[in-house]
């Protein structure tokens, strides 16, 4: 069948940057998805994209579509005759080009096949209507109907040749043809397109690049070259480089230098000022440090080699570094404390109060933290005392603290004075300019001002970690603060019933969960997640109260509240955890335990038995109690009889006298070893083996020496096996019968402390 090259560009005004990428996916998508439905398929697609057009190319494209043979099954032939003309219409047939096979009627259609230049003069305005811009305008006298054309920026051009002639179809006025515009400056007048073969060289004559890989080549290529002249390095951002790839259609990368002097600003706020404001690149020296130099980006090749373009984008960034380095000195001249009593005007949310009063909870908590134990407690004896601070630091001096209580004291004291000005740089002008900088700025600002490093750090990385792949933070007072932070959002949030409900979480809660999840284990932090999440509930509670808080209760009236955060966070690790490779089945098996909360210990089960599981024992003993399990699966009680925990009848629990009770449970239990019965050999050895293993294993356990614990389950394995090839479970006699199904169940049991292995796979 014979082919051709076909070609299809829109051109219109300036597509921003940002869109272009999406668009060009969506283009091609869009277009092969309407070639498919007419049973076209190209054998190669090209989408370029540039400031001012959106170009395809689909390569070797079929003339013709082929002939179709399509049947259609009808109603039988005795269904009423509404049924039959219905199937007729549906068809485009008459009653005499039916077929009748054994009552039921069917129609056989012929599709001819279509010139493709009809088809594409056909899909072509369909994709371009159903276009899923971002954001979109109507524009022109045809703007004042809704049903006029919505395209990014006002359309002015169509190119549609296939081969070499142009298929003729025309959108919301615009007619196709083979003319189309060069560079806006190095180039004049219209230009003709012979075919989708000559495009790109006949545009690049035109002072056009159309391919953005290769625009983004020649600036990451000459932008590195200008650098490395300057004895300078520039500092890798692909980002950029794909932004100024679509800012420009001939990209001429230019180096410029700025007053040495605004370098006294903190380097991130002049990175910002590069690359957000003006959308140049960064440069360091030698030593790493921040150069005064920056590299812009032109669409011209100028006459002058790009002395006026650096001079006139250097004056623009001498004023945006001016406004930067005012702000930063204006914002010094006020204390954070005194910054921080401005927050009482922001609201945190409508039912949550100020920033203000969230940093008072959040002062509290984390000082909880540190004086529980929770943060700190392995770290205090390695934090400095710092000069100048109040009460107890001062005191203490330089070098390590004078006692363990001590410590704390002083731990508590700095994490609680962080947290009451780890918001405070949200008032400040240098904030209120580059949001991105909150906490950070906060950091430079106490440092400026003499603050220990330890609140300085803390208030800067407080906000750590924001993702998965985020740095942890790992000093006390910073990990106090962060996760004090994180909890307080977390905690009142579900306590106000506002979890995340599907896609939607404005909030950010899982976000803030995954960020504690990563604080407690990267920490090594013991603590009870549901008692956590319950602080800062209690802390608002009392708040709420006007009264203080001394001790964390029970607090049944936040029952419901705690169990939605404990299966969030829940949800939350088995994420994370999948995403660290760990299998979901293995995460699901400890948490069938229940009551595990501390999340060190629950992780430090998982990764054992991830470990043990993929051994030749693990897998063996998986098999030998699934076997068990199965057994005791079936051996089900009567309806309404009381069970034990393991699912067998538990012969004490309807007793009332609770003695009594406790006797029968363990006649029970000694019936188990003594059956009143001679043990085959297997049989004996498995008890033998239990009678060893389980101790060892509950030993290890409440050691949290889990590997030990799999270890001593591990001996487990070859006396089961041997157990089910030469006993008989369900033996005709009872007593032996019962004795060998409480076996079984002591098995389930020893496994079942360390996890629930029916969740396992395999």
């Amino acid at each position: 069948m014979m082919s051709a090259d076909f070609l299809l560009e829109l051109r219109c005004e300036e597509i921003p940057a940002r869109m272009q990428a999406k668009a060009s996916e969506d283009f091609a998508r869009l277009f092969s998805d309407a070639l498919a439905q007419a049973g076209l398929k190209p054998e190669g697609l090209t989408v370029h994209v540039t400031p001012r057009r959106l170009a395809l190319i689909a390569r070797a494209l079929p003339l013709s579509t082929q002939a179709v043979s399509e049947e259609f099954k009808g109603p039988r032939t005795s269904a009423p005759p509404q049924a039959l003309e219905g199937f007729l219409r549906k068809t485009g047939l008459t009653h005499d080009q039916l077929e009748d096979r054994d009552g039921v009627w069917f129609a056989t259609v012929e599709k001819p096949g279509r010139a493709t230049a009809d088809v594409l003069a056909e899909a072509i305005p369909q994709v371009v209507r159903a276009f899923p811009w971002p954001k979109s305008m109507r524009w022109g006298d045809a703007s004042l109907s809704t049903e006029s054309l919505r395209w990014v920026r006002p359309l002015q051009g169509i190119i549609a040749l296939l081969g070499n002639d142009v298929v003729p179809f025309a959108i919301e006025g615009i007619a196709t043809g083979r003319t189309t515009r060069g560079h806006r400056f190095h180039s004049s007048g219209e230009i003709t397109i012979e075919s989708a073969a000559t495009y790109a060289e006949q545009l690049r004559a035109a002072y056009v690049i159309v391919d953005q890989e290769e625009r983004k080549a020649i600036i990451d290529r000459r932008a590195n070259e200008l650098a490395t002249q300057a004895g300078l390095e520039l500092i890798p951002d692909a980002g950029l480089v794909a932004e100024n790839a679509g800012l420009t259609e001939w990209p001429v990368p230019l180096l410029g230098r700025f007053d040495a002097a605004f370098l006294e600003v903190p380097p991130e706020v002049i990175q910002l000022t590069l690359r957000i404001n003006q959308k140049y690149f960064v440069l360091r020296d030698s030593a790493g440090k921040l150069a005064n130099a920056f590299i812009c980006t032109a669409n011209i090749e100028a006459s002058d080699g790009g002395t006026a373009i650096v001079e006139g984008n250097g004056k623009v960034l001498a004023a945006r570094l001016s406004d930067a380095r005012f702000f930063w000195e204006q914002d010094k001249k006020t204390k954070l404390e005194d910054h921080a009593k401005k927050l009482s005007r922001i609201t945190f949310h409508e039912k949550l109060g100020t920033v203000a009063d969230k940093v008072d909870r959040v002062a509290k908590l984390a000082r909880w933290l540190v004086e529980e134990g929770i943060v700190g407690a392995d770290q205090q004896a390695s934090v400095p005392a710092q000069a100048g601070t109040q009460g107890d630091v001062a005191q203490a001096g330089p070098g390590l603290l004078p006692s363990q209580e001590h410590s704390k004291a002083q731990l508590a004291d700095l994490a609680e004075q962080a947290a009451r000005l780890c918001k405070a740089d949200l008032v400040t002008e240098m904030v209120g300019e580059f949001p991105e900088l909150q906490g950070l700025m906060g950091g430079y600002y106490a440092r400026a001002e003499g603050l220990p490093d330890a609140v300085a750090d803390a208030i800067r990385d407080h906000y750590k970690p924001v993702g998965q792949g985020d740095e942890v933070p790992t000093a006390p007072v910073t990990v106090a603060v962060s996760l004090a932070d994180k909890l307080d959002t977390l905690a009142l949030f579900f306590m106000e019933d506002m979890p995340p409900t599907g896609s939607k979480d404005p909030f950010a809660l899982r976000r803030a969960a995954l960020g504690i999840v990563q604080l407690v284990v990267g920490n090594g932090l013991r603590v009870s997640v549901d008692r956590a999440v319950l602080a800062p509930m209690v802390m608002k509670h009392h708040h709420d109260q006007h009264g203080s808080i001394h001790h964390i209760g029970s607090h049944p009236e936040f029952a419901d509240q705690r169990s939605s955060v404990r299966a969030f966070f829940a949800d939350r690790l088995k994420v994370q955890q999948r995403e660290a490779g760990v299998r979901h089945d293995l995460i699901d098996a400890v948490f069938a335990l229940g009551g595990e909360d501390d999340l060190v210990r629950l992780l430090a089960r998982v990764h054992a038995l991830q470990s043990f599981v993929s051994t030749e024992d693990g897998k063996n003993l998986l098999a030998g109690y699934k076997r068990a399990a199965n057994i005791l699966k079936k051996e089900k009680p009567e309806v309404g009889k009381p069970q034990s925990q393991l699912g067998e009848e538990d012969p004490g629990e309807a007793l009332t006298d609770p003695e009594m009770a406790d006797a029968m449970r363990a006649h029970e239990a000694q019936f188990a070893v003594e059956p009143g019965y001679a043990l085959e050999a297997a049989e004996a050895a498995l008890v033998g083996a239990l009678d060893e293993a389980e101790p060892r294993a509950q030993s290890a356990i409440e050691a949290e020496d889990f590997e030990s614990a799999m270890a001593a389950l591990a001996t487990l394995r070859a006396p089961i096996d041997a157990f089910f090839e030469t006993v008989t479970v369900n033996d005709a006699d009872p007593v032996k019968r019962q004795s060998r199904l409480s076996l079984l169940t002591r098995i389930r049991a020893a496994v079942h402390k360390v996890a629930d292995f029916s969740k396992i796979e395999g």
